[in-house]
């Protein structure tokens, strides 16, 4: 079997949490080289995940010069996704890069010219694409059971899940707050759904209505600082395709609201519509009445056995990444799709700061 060098460039939350523990469950990856601009969490990580030996650096152009590797995974703040990727591929390193692509249509368009000019492989981390409700879905979209989708909704609702370490409230290195964080999430399940990736044009809103409040928010993870908060608590976009069809995009961190999912698209079609508020729901009209289709992704009924009978989203990202590697497929998340759902957020914020419509231009 072939190995991989991989190094893993940002040893932080996502790492630890999916990219690593994924990898290490990998039999053809070797991890190699750690990088952090903190030095315990790369040294923390290679002890933990690394091959004996593994070098550590605080340095990634240091790290991509001596240590030479094959695959870089990239999991750091939002703003050093395109300079780091670029680097990356520049060295004749394949790229994973965490989501979103990057902080704006610019530095993706960057990333994607890239790859393209170096042959390298880049894929972004859209890991809701690999669960069981997302694989069904699609290939119920790809056979055509819903028809022509015409209307969508990508929902990134949280009612008080604002999320108070690292940088996330750091608009400077994220790009945004929850638009750019988990409306990425739901606009790239969406758009995949689709199969639709030309936007004409968009119109957004963005609300820092709830992030002043000190004390007794109620938050999840702990009251935040609003001296801190210095990104949106909620942003909006109405997005409208060239082909006519419309997209709503909605994302919020805290929100006065009861509706909360994320991670989830609904979909209207000209056969069929379809979402994923009460598990994966496909509705439609058969012999003349109304149905509602609701696939079982249990996995019981055997003596001694109960699960859900699926890989972890994660696990089944990581896996398919190093397949087409190996293999030389495409990997499932295509960066010319991850462009795209960049250019969307970029156009929302622009419109909801200018308080007038963005009209896309983007490269065929």
């Amino acid at each position: 079997m072939e190995k991989f060098r991989t190094a893993v460039i940002g040893c932080g939350g996502i790492a630890n949490g999916k990219h690593l523990p994924s990898l290490k469950l990998m039999p053809n990856v070797d991890l190699i080289a750690f990088c952090d601009i903190i030095p315990e969490r790369a040294e923390k990580a290679a002890r933990e995940y690394g091959v004996p030996g593994a070098a550590v650096y605080t340095d990634y152009r240091e790290l991509l010069e001596k240590e030479k590797p094959d695959v870089v995974h990239v999991l750091t703040p939002n703003r050093a996704h395109c300079e780091i990727s670029c680097a990356a591929l520049e060295a004749g390193c394949h790229v994973m890069c965490e989501k979103p692509m990057a902080i704006n249509e610019a530095d993706a368009r960057r990333m994607l010219e890239t790859a393209r000019r170096t042959g390298k492989l880049l894929t972004i981390g859209y890991q809701s694409r690999y669960r069981g409700d997302s694989q069904y879905l699609k290939a119920e979209c790809e056979k055509g059971a819903l028809g022509e989708i015409y209307f969508a909704k990508a929902h990134a609702v949280r009612r008080r899940a604002v999320p108070t370490w690292g940088v996330f409230l750091n608009e400077y290195e994220q790009g945004g707050g929850p638009l750019i964080d988990i409306g990425t999430h739901a606009l790239d399940l969406t758009l995949w759904m689709m199969d639709n990736y030309r936007p004409k044009y968009c119109v957004g809103t963005k609300y820092r209505k709830l992030a002043d409040q000190k004390g007794e928010t109620g938050n999840i993870w702990g009251d935040w600082d609003p001296e801190k908060f210095t990104v949106e608590d909620s942003c909006f976009g109405f997005v409208v395709m060239e082909n006519g069809a419309t997209v709503i995009l909605e994302s919020s961190w805290a929100l006065n609201t009861l509706d909360a999912i994320e991670a989830s698209t609904s979909l209207c079609g000209t056969l069929a519509g379809a979402d994923m508020r009460d598990g994966l729901r496909i509705n439609g009209v058969e012999h003349g009445r109304q149905y509602v289709l609701k696939p079982d992704f249990s996995a019981g009924g055997a003596a001694f056995f109960e699960g859900s009978g699926s890989v972890k989203p994660e696990v089944f990202e990581c896996w398919q990444w190093y397949d087409a590697i190996a293999n030389g497929k495409t990997p499932c998340v295509k960066p010319e799709q991850a462009y795209v759902v960049s250019a969307i957020l970029d156009g929302i914020y622009r419109s909801a700061n200018s308080g007038q419509p963005y009209f896309f231009d983007l490269p065929r």
